[in-house]
Parts: C-alpha cells; sequence; structure tokens
C-alpha cells in the first residue's frame, strides 16, 4: 500500500469554512496527528496534499485546503486554489461546523461538485459540542441535497459511518484492481491448484478460480491449472519456474510443500481478500484466533446461499479447527446471504468468507461495521493459512505484511507472558 502510486490512489478533497474542523477531521480518518490543528482560523493556507492510508479504505491522497471563507485579497486567492482541487478529486468532504448554519458557501461548493459531477458527502463536525443533531443534520442534508453524516473529529463519534459514506459514493473506477495480475510480468506463468470442489457444479469451476484465470490471461500472463496431487510434477516438467502457485485454501498444506521456497505462494481467498477488502486488517485478524477461549461466540458469514456439502468448510472445516486450537468448545453462529447482522459487538471474532459474491465496497462496510464493534475480522483463506502455521508462506507476495505478523507475534508473546 505504501508503495501505490499517487495517481492510483482515491483523492479525497476536504473543503469547508474556516475553523470547522478539516483538519482535525484528517487526524480523526488516519488516526494520526499529521495535520496542524489551531483554533485560529486560517491556519492551512494552501492546498496540502497527503498520501496516506485509511482503514480499511486503502491508499488515498488526502487534500486539505485553506477555507472556503477565506478573506481579503490573499484569502480570495486561497479560495480559489481550493477550489481548484475540485479537479483533481475523486470525492469531496464538505466539512460543517454544527454550530452554524449553512451559507453561501456550502452551496457554492454542493453546486460545483454536482456540475462537475463530483461526489460529495457533507460532514456535520463538533458533535460533541451538542447534545443532539438529529435535526441539524437532516436540515443539512435537505438544504444542500447531499448526504450529511454527523461526527466529532475530536472524539472519533461517527468516523466509522463517515468511512462507510466514503466507501458507497466514491466513485465506481475506484473498484477496478487487479486479482493477482499486478504481481505478474507479460510471460510469467502462475499454477492454479484447483481441488475438484464438491461445491462447484458437475462440468464448471468455482467463481473466484474462473476469475483469477482470466485477470492473468488480461495480464498477458501464462495460467496452468493442476490438481492438488499434480503440482510437484508439474513444475519438474517446466523448463523455467513460475512465478507464483495460487492455491485453494482446502490444499494449503500439500501446496506448501511441494512449491519451491523461492516460488511465491498464496491462496485465492486470500488474494480475494486483497481484491475485495483490505487484506491488512485481515491478516490483524488472524491475530485474534490465539486469544480465543472455551465459550467465545464466533460468526462465520458467507456472502452466498450455497448448497451446504459434506464437511462443509465454514460449518465444519472451521470450527473444527477451531475447537482444535482453543482446547474447548466455542458458540458459533452463521450468517449468510447480502444480509449482515447488526449485533457484531456480541462476538470475539468474525470470520467471513472470501467474498467474492459481493462487491468490494460491500465487504469493506462490513469490515469497517466489525472496526467499529471492536471486534477482529478474518476471511477464511487468511484464517486457514493462520491455523495451518502458514501464513508467513502464504503472504509471500506481499513482503510488507510479514513486518506486520511480527509485530503481531511479539503483542501475543507479551500477552502470554503476563498470564
Amino acid at each position: 500500500m505504501q508503495n501505490t502510486p499517487r495517481g492510483n490512489r482515491l483523492h479525497i478533497a476536504i473543503l469547508g469554512r474556516r475553523n470547522a474542523g478539516k483538519s482535525s477531521l484528517i487526524n480523526a480518518l488516519t488516526n494520526q496527528d499529521i495535520a496542524l490543528v489551531s483554533t485560529v482560523p486560517g491556519t492551512t493556507t494552501d492546498p496540502v496534499y497527503k498520501a496516506m492510508e485509511i482503514l480499511p479504505v486503502g491508499p488515498v491522497v488526502l487534500i486539505d485546503t485553506a477555507g472556503i471563507d477565506d478573506e481579503g485579497e490573499l484569502g480570495e486567492l486561497r479560495v480559489k486554489r481550493s477550489r481548484a482541487v475540485l479537479s483533481k478529486a475523486d470525492i469531496v468532504l464538505l466539512v460543517m461546523d454544527a454550530a452554524h448554519k449553512i451559507s453561501r458557501f456550502e452551496k457554492e461548493i454542493a453546486k460545483l461538485c454536482l456540475e462537475k459531477k463530483v461526489p460529495l458527502v457533507g460532514v456535520l463536525n463538533k458533535s460533541d459540542l451538542h447534545a443532539t443533531l438529529e435535526k441539524e443534520n437532516l436540515e443539512f442534508a435537505d438544504r444542500l441535497g447531499i448526504n450529511v453524516v454527523t461526527v466529532s473529529a475530536a472524539t472519533g463519534t461517527g468516523i466509522a459511518e463517515l468511512k462507510v459514506a466514503i466507501i458507497r459514493d466514491a466513485p465506481a473506477a475506484w473498484d477496478d484492481r487487479a486479482i493477482v495480475g499486478d504481481l505478474l510480468e507479460p510471460g510469467d506463468m502462475a499454477i492454479l491448484v484447483v481441488p475438484i470442489d464438491k461445491a462447484a457444479p458437475k462440468g464448471r469451476l468455482i467463481l473466484p478460480q474462473v476469475q483469477t484465470i482470466r485477470d492473468i490471461l488480461d495480464h498477458d500472463a501464462i495460467s496452468l491449472m493442476v490438481k492438488e496431487g499434480e503440482l510437484k510434477e508439474a513444475i519438474s516438467r517446466l523448463k523455467q519456474k513460475p512465478k507464483i502457485v495460487i492455491t485453494d485454501s482446502q490444499a494449503f498444506t500439500r501446496a506448501a510443500a511441494d512449491t519451491p521456497p523461492d516460488v511465491l505462494l498464496t491462496s485465492f481467498s486470500i488474494l480475494f481478500a486483497r481484491y475485495k477488502g483490505d487484506l491488512e486488517t485481515l491478516v490483524k485478524g488472524a491475530g485474534a484466533i490465539n486469544s480465543l477461549r472455551p465459550g467465545d461466540k464466533v460468526l462465520l458469514s458467507e456472502a452466498c446461499t450455497h448448497h451446504r456439502v459434506e464437511d462443509d468448510i465454514g460449518r465444519e472445516k472451521i470450527p473444527r479447527w477451531l475447537r482444535q486450537v482453543v482446547g474447548g468448545d466455542l458458540q458459533f453462529e452463521w450468517s449468510s446471504g447480502y444480509g449482515f447482522p447488526d449485533n457484531v459487538c456480541d462476538y470475539r471474532l468474525l470470520i467471513h468468507c472470501g467474498s467474492c459474491m459481493i462487491t468490494r465496497r460491500e465487504m469493506l462496510t462490513r469490515i469497517t461495521r466489525a472496526q467499529e464493534a471492536g471486534v477482529p475480522i478474518v476471511n477464511y483463506g487468511v484464517a486457514m493459512a493462520h491455523l495451518m502455521g502458514i501464513l508467513p508462506r502464504a503472504l509471500s507476495p506481499f513482503p510488507g505484511l510479514h513486518q506486520l505478523l511480527e509485530q503481531n507475534d511479539k503483542k501475543e508473546r507479551r500477552s502470554n507472558s503476563g498470564k
């Protein structure tokens, strides 16, 4: 994520009147003190571009701007520059102080965004200073004709909801991502380990496998498919080693044993954790598996309603492995389809499927809901690799995440030593 080119990042422009809390909002969104905050109006004088990471939205460029109500000859130049960022923004957050009424400044920005077809989200800030803002929120939304989210940049209240709004209203092109093609050069070979899944109809492959094959071909690379018992033989016959081996999670252990250590290895589910969600957040969630205790509640959520088969991965396999790790029984609950439970906070861990049947926006929204509730979330492939003890190997295509794993291990060791 840190190496994502600026041109490939979602550009979020923060506009609003002086002292509305624009810089404070940036700090709240990123959970860092990266923007200078002051009670003195006009602290930010020129647009400032910050390449950042907002979890689970991903890599973004935040554009902090001068107040749209700046005064004087110099102030007019600053306002002009603030308005000019609309030509660079993918989405605009219009920050408004809850204590103020709507002015011509907000109306002008809303009109410009409409004309330029730039998505606009209203942010009613400083809710911590007011008892209730339901009436004001509705009034602002109605008069400006936009969605308005009530937040407190000072306390963090409403920030998760704002992230959901950003995910929901971001332009469609923001969802255009590669499954694995960005890890390959033209002519590279990818070997796909594809067990004949009982859940797949006869004569067909499951959707993530089909989508991965298409992505490889779209990036002018070569795809070779084998069953789990054929990988070692297939590699031995090649004149040149493959760039990557992508396996079904259920064949992870054998694929890891048969893949040379200098060949990248991962799973379809881990690739989809990155393609449809936020891989870093889901890898962090895997660390919570070791903290489970007998009696804890675990939610397994699937985005589809496929026919359950014998030894189903979500209904039987993962629960069985978790019981073995915990050393006792757990309270398992399941959700499926497009519905997602409201009581996420009741669980100690949320394990989600590969999300091939929902959009990235929907998956990111579910991740955000889990984060808002303070509940770790992991997906099937990451959880299974962790349970099998090969998660570092399965993340070999993503070296930046190895440091994250090391940090998780250190935290776990400190936690265990304190018991």
